[in-house]
């Protein structure tokens, strides 16, 4: 029994130390990577803000488009003839009529 016991706890030592030494190791990796990585990123990124960067100035706005003409203003005589129509016809009351000859003249 006294071996038995003996290589178990052998064994345990040599699990334990196995578990130590890889958990060592893996975080020696991590940090390496992890540096790495950072390196990587931070190389990326300031590639990232030179094409951006280079490519500002060729970004113009076009010239806002030409206004149309305005269209020419109804002739007031037309105008006028219109909302005699529109009067005649009792769509516009004689208020409404007023009003809106007196814009036209105005106008």
């Amino acid at each position: 029994m006294p071996g038995l016991i003996r290589g178990v706890a052998r064994t345990a030592v040599i699990a334990g130390t196995a578990t130590a030494v890889s958990g060592r190791v893996q975080r020696r990796q991590a940090e390496k990577y992890t540096s790495r990585d950072a390196q990587i990123y931070a190389d990326r990124n300031a590639a990232y803000q030179q094409d951006v960067a280079a490519q500002q100035p060729q970004q113009q706005y076009a010239p806002p488009p030409p206004q149309p003409a305005a269209a020419p203003q109804m002739d007031t005589i037309e105008q006028l003839k219109q909302l005699g129509e529109l009067h005649s016809q009792g769509i516009l009351t004689d208020e409404e009529f007023a009003a809106q000859k007196a814009k036209v003249l105005a106008g």
